[in-house]
């Protein structure tokens, strides 16, 4: 329910729900999220408490055309995977990733704790996403809902 009231983002349900297709869902469920925008009635972009169990990840390696992500590292350790290879990240770190440049990001748990991570990204209409390891692709279809496709664009 949003609220102009303070609020304690562990009170919020938690989640690994994802909307990956299989095989890729799989990957996801050792990941959970805590909506805090939604929780605060934000629209135009999402914060996110994520907390991603040891072996789980952020997500699939993947880069948005129009929406910014920016990621800070509450707790934890977890591995950015980007096209320049692995770095180690540490609490207090934090990174951004512009939109529109291709660079497909991941975050990987590899310790044997949880990594605790605070997630804000924008929320645009259209939005396209790559998955450049993958045969996956987001985009709008011809009615404008987003769906998975593989890169030929036929449906999951």
């Amino acid at each position: 329910m949003p609220t102009a009231e303070p609020f304690d983002p562990l009170d919020l349900p938690e989640s690994n729900a994802t909307t990956y297709p299989e095989p890729y869902a799989a990957a996801a469920r050792l990941r959970w999220n805590r909506r805090l925008g939604d929780a605060a009635g934000l629209t135009q972009f999402g914060v996110n408490l994520t907390r991603i169990a040891p072996g789980g990840q952020s997500s699939q390696r993947h880069w948005h055309l129009k929406e910014d992500e920016f990621v800070y590292v509450l707790e934890g350790e977890p591995v950015l995977q980007t096209d320049a290879g692995e770095q180690l990240l540490r609490p207090g770190q934090c990174i951004g990733f512009p939109a529109g440049h291709g660079d497909g990001h991941c975050l990987i748990n590899r310790g044997d704790r949880d990594v605790l991570l605070l997630v804000v990204g924008s929320r645009m209409t259209g939005e396209v996403v790559t998955y450049p390891d993958i045969d996956m692709h987001i985009a709008p279809g011809a009615d404008g809902v987003r769906r998975f496709t593989r890169k030929d664009g036929t449906p999951f």
